[in-house]
């Protein structure tokens, strides 16, 4: 009888346990797949503790040793000037660079370049994430006159040293693009760049491409003006600094070095995602971004591949000016891209090879009050 009851048993314990692996694996499978911007922050949170605890520790350890040191001198000259031991333990105080923004009574002429470093461009900006409508944004600008159809502006008092065109990829964010917009708009104008924003609206049900959609909106924003530099930015990144200037100077340029869901911290050396930038002459040098990259990432790791394989070197901001809020809620709801891991393998052992922007069929752009809309089914 006994034989018997355990002859019965084993089917039902393997079946439990055929049903918890299963179960867990499909868990994981929706967690990597379905929902990765969740299990990505998590992951990161994670691992951005480690590393700021370990920094404590350094700091701390140092602060100490400092003090152990200057304490130590003190003592061993007590009877001596001061003067015949130079010990300078904050000698980098005596390097730090000086503010290099103009002074507020700087005077420039209509007629001379817009300076890059203005007096108008203070630093930290007051991040506003309360949600608003398209109304209230056209409410807020429509009194600015020198805003053009389309969200084209340029300055009035000086020559705009570059003309750059804004790409936003977009797919039901609707209440994202006007607090982006909010910040975006005033930031750029005390940076006085001449600039438009080119929202591209993925429509139908295909997983959405980020990278088609930059590569959609760089052939039409050239059709509408000879642009110099392209900003490739979601729609959820809100800059903290008008001083991360967005002109083409320093391109290729990654903007968003430290993301608040990220606390700040850069999750890779070769992240190139959020908020980057190219003059026009490189994005067409690597062919623009990839187009095979159906779903939520690796688009923009191929485009550090194609900018690196170019022969350029990406540049960002110092200290804290490439800090950025993200609005909540960013990739919930879309797919990952399943073959991104062949995809990047493949194109860090090539030159550029997927199809870039010189394989899209542009559909047209609509213009809207404050920026160009294209709708596309890609």
């Amino acid at each position: 009888m006994r034989v018997r009851r355990g002859l019965l048993r084993l089917p039902r314990r393997s079946l439990l346990a055929a049903l918890f692996f299963f179960s867990l694996s499909s868990s994981l499978l929706y967690f990597v797949y379905v929902a990765p911007g969740i299990v990505n922050t998590y992951l990161f949170m994670m691992q951005a503790q480690g590393i700021l605890i370990r920094d404590n520790m350094r700091t701390i350890g140092a602060q100490v040793y400092e003090q152990v040191v200057r304490s130590a001198y003190a003592k061993r000259n007590s009877s001596v000037n001061d003067s015949d031991y130079p010990l300078d333990l904050n000698h980098s105080e005596s390097f730090l660079q000086t503010t290099t923004f103009l002074p507020e009574d700087f005077t420039y002429f209509a007629n001379h370049t817009c300076p890059e470093r203005l007096p108008s461009m203070k630093g930290p900006i007051d991040i506003n994430m309360s949600e608003i409508g398209m109304d209230a944004i056209h409410e807020l600008f429509s009194k600015d006159p020198t805003i053009k159809l389309g969200g084209h502006w340029k300055p009035s008092d000086c020559v705009p040293r570059w003309k750059v065109a804004i790409l936003v990829p977009f797919r039901n964010r609707h209440e994202h693009l006007p607090v982006l917009l909010r910040h975006l708009i005033p930031m750029l104008q005390r940076q006085r760049l001449r600039f438009a924003f080119y929202v591209v609206e993925q429509v139908g049900t295909q997983p959405f491409n980020r990278a088609m959609l930059f590569n959609v909106g760089f052939q039409e924003a050239m059709k509408d003006l000879d642009w110099d530099c392209l900003i490739f930015h979601d729609v959820d990144h809100i800059p903290e600094s008008d001083r991360n200037y967005y002109g083409c100077g320093q391109m290729p340029r990654h903007f968003a070095t430290k993301l608040d869901k990220y606390m700040y911290l850069l999750p890779y050396t070769e992240f190139f995602g959020g908020v980057s930038g190219l003059t026009v002459e490189q994005f067409r040098k690597i062919n623009g971004f990839p187009n095979a990259f159906w779903g939520w990432g690796g688009e923009d790791d191929d485009l550090w591949n194609r900018v690196q394989n170019a022969g350029y070197s990406v540049s960002r901001p110092e200290g804290d000016t490439g800090k950025y809020k993200s609005i909540p809620h960013h990739h919930r709801g879309e797919v990952q891209f399943l073959g991104r891991l062949v995809q990047f393998v493949y194109s860090s052992y090539k030159s550029p090879v997927f199809p870039g922007s010189s394989s899209i069929a542009v559909p047209g752009l609509a213009t809207h009050p404050f920026q160009g809309l294209v709708q596309t089914a890609v």
